[in-house]
């Protein structure tokens, strides 16, 4: 399935899977979405992050997230995209949102890297919310 904004495919994805309980979601590879999935197992939302190489002339790489749940509750309770294509979302360094009272994490991408916001906040960096997840 082509999609005009992988990340938002992305984050539809696990929220979908969340909310019916599955363990593991599997999507399209790319960098940038490897690198949110780490910042997201880094963060304790999901518990482990695979790039599975695929072989054969018409094959695509994927992507496999395991998803964490506390009991029956997952651990990713709202994951929403904030800039999307048709409206980029920035932020300042002095301007960098707060999720759910820092609870919850919004992911930046800055000149020097993909980061939560905790981090943006703490090398002084603002730029784009790509989304807020808690």
């Amino acid at each position: 399935m082509i999609t005009n904004d992988p990340i938002s495919d992305m984050l539809t994805r696990i929220r979908n899977a969340s909310m019916v309980r599955k363990p593991h979601v599997e999507l399209p590879f790319s960098k940038f979405k490897m690198v949110i999935a780490d910042i997201l197992k880094k963060e304790g939302y999901i518990s482990d992050v695979r790039h599975i190489v695929s072989s054969g002339d018409h094959a695509f790489d994927t992507l496999a997230l395991e998803l964490r749940y506390s009991g029956k509750r997952p651990m990713i309770t709202s994951i929403k995209r904030i800039s999307k294509p048709g409206k980029r979302v920035y932020c300042r360094k002095d301007e960098l949102p707060i999720v759910l009272d820092n609870s919850g994490i919004a992911i930046i991408s800055t000149p020097r890297g993909i980061m939560t916001n905790k981090q943006a906040k703490s090398v002084g960096l603002g730029g784009e919310i790509i989304c807020e997840v808690y």
